[in-house]
């Protein structure tokens, strides 16, 4: 058992593959379950750069979000090896931004370069 002051940390090691035939499965459950949502979000690779170069990130952590109309977003934020997402710092009596935090990523479909494969169902 662990002791209570001790912490779990992140390694930037976690997540790893998984099988053609299961992303499709799942992909493709969801696409059944909410076919009004995207079926993906895309990132360009400047932007994912720049959250993973952030000091102390150790990986990017995306959270669900909806805006006003009801659309589906991912948010996207650096998060360190404690599990803390990289988000602000407190100057005087402010709070400033002080890492990237992302959205608007291009969903598909709707926008350029959406692929046709086991995923999308195209």
């Amino acid at each position: 058992m662990e002791a209570p002051n001790d912490k779990k940390h992140l390694t930037g090691k976690e997540g790893g593959p998984i099988d053609l035939d299961v992303a499709a499965s799942w992909t493709k459950s969801h696409r059944d379950k909410h076919p009004d949502h995207p079926v993906s979000h895309f990132f360009g690779k400047e932007v994912l750069h720049k959250i993973l170069a952030q000091e102390g990130c150790m990986g990017i952590r995306f959270y669900h979000g909806h805006n006003e109309k009801g659309e589906k977003h991912l948010i996207v934020v650096g998060a360190t090896s404690d599990g803390n997402d990289q988000l602000t710092i407190a100057a005087s009596d402010t709070i400033m931004t002080a890492h990237l935090i992302l959205d608007q990523s291009m969903t598909c479909p709707g926008n350029p370069g959406c692929p046709n494969n086991p995923l999308t169902g195209r």
